[in-house]
């Protein structure tokens, strides 16, 4: 990221991303009054899946009902679970789609699966290490044309090749204005960070085109708690914007989430067209149990208006074990609301 161009930050937009930090007490709690209300009848059953991180929901096109995808506590298998509403989700059964490999690549840390649908097929995006050498991280590609994805066969496409061949993970694609874009977190070659967000044109569902961008490099304070982290991005394009979460730091309880953005109608892949929140917009809250929300995604709500935040968090400080191996990130939603400008507030200070 060019001397941190994306770091200017409109003023509207940074009120907007530091609303609960400016407002006095009696402004701010009638400010959620007013914004809780419309959500009031979602009713969401917190957390919506248990031990799943990284959770990845997606609205099936034809059936209008929620697959669901995360990473297994195990880190050895893909599994998807579908339901028609999102408190359902933690009662439908898993389906185990994939299995890691005995030997060679995708036989370790598998992490991080995506679901997406694009022409008329199913695309599972994930990380895997190999099992000769586990922190061999890189982004491999499943597809499978059944119109259900728990059903039919699912096929490895390989691995997606970037000029650099370094720790890579947490591949996203979307299309906009009839392009399709990859995004997805890499590691340097000089090794000064363990990854940065990087972005490309796409040429088939398993590579890139054309000239990558740097979408951001972890050089905020909050990003470089513990690791020099930018990871888990998300795409959410609404109100003449595209918006793009990401998570950064270790994950732990420093692990949070930040918001880059550019105008829906600028050219995605010049980096001066790209804007950056100085802080979190989404981060831990200790007095409502909040530990080291991140690595979210995003879905609407069956009433097919409400934009939901899915993400995953601890309910506790002090880890089981390491970061790895405290199985206890649970998959979480919320609604997402939005300011008179057109940007996403995250409304930190409330709890589920």
């Amino acid at each position: 990221m060019p001397e941190l161009k994306m770091n200017t930050i409109f003023k509207h937009s940074l009120l907007s991303i530091t609303l609960l930090n400016i407002f006095s007490t009696s402004v701010l709690a009638q400010s959620l009054t007013e914004l809780t209300q419309p959500a009031s009848h979602l009713n969401i059953d917190n957390p919506i899946v248990l031990q799943r991180a990284d959770p990845w929901i997606i609205k099936d096109p034809k059936t209008g009902c929620y697959q669901f995808i995360g990473t297994s506590p195990l880190f050895d298998q893909i599994e998807i679970r579908s339901a028609c509403r999102i408190n359902d989700l933690k009662l439908a059964e898993s389906k185990v789609i994939w299995q890691k490999h005995s030997s060679g690549n995708m036989g370790a840390h598998i992490w991080a699966p995506e679901l997406h649908y694009f022409n008329d097929s199913w695309y599972i995006y994930f990380a895997a290490g190999e099992v000769e050498d586990p922190w061999r991280i890189r982004m491999y590609v499943l597809a499978n044309t059944n119109t259900d994805p728990a059903q039919g066969e699912w096929q490895e496409l390989g691995q997606i090749l970037t000029p650099t061949d370094s720790f890579s993970l947490d591949a996203t694609t979307f299309e906009h204005q009839g392009k399709r874009y990859l995004i997805w977190a890499q590691m340097n070659e000089p090794r000064t960070y363990n990854s940065a967000l990087l972005m490309a044109q796409m040429n088939s569902p398993t590579s890139i085109t054309g000239p990558i961008m740097t979408l951001t490099e972890p050089t905020l304070d909050w990003e470089m708690q513990g690791y020099k982290v930018n990871e888990g991005a998300a795409v959410l394009i609404r109100h003449g914007k595209v918006f793009v979460t990401y998570s950064g730091a270790a994950t732990d309880e420093r692990y949070a989430m930040g918001l880059l953005w550019a105008d829906a109608n600028s050219d995605l892949m010049d980096a001066k067209n790209w804007h950056k929140s100085a802080e979190p917009v989404f981060s831990t809250k200790a007095d409502i149990g909040r530990f080291g929300p991140g690595h979210n995604s995003f879905s609407v709500a069956e009433d097919g208006v409400t934009d939901l935040l899915i993400y995953h968090s601890r309910d506790y400080l002090k880890l089981q074990g390491s970061p790895l191996s405290d199985p206890n990130r649970h998959a979480r939603a919320r609604p997402i609301y939005w300011d008179a400008q057109g940007f996403p507030l995250f409304m930190n200070e409330l709890a589920d």
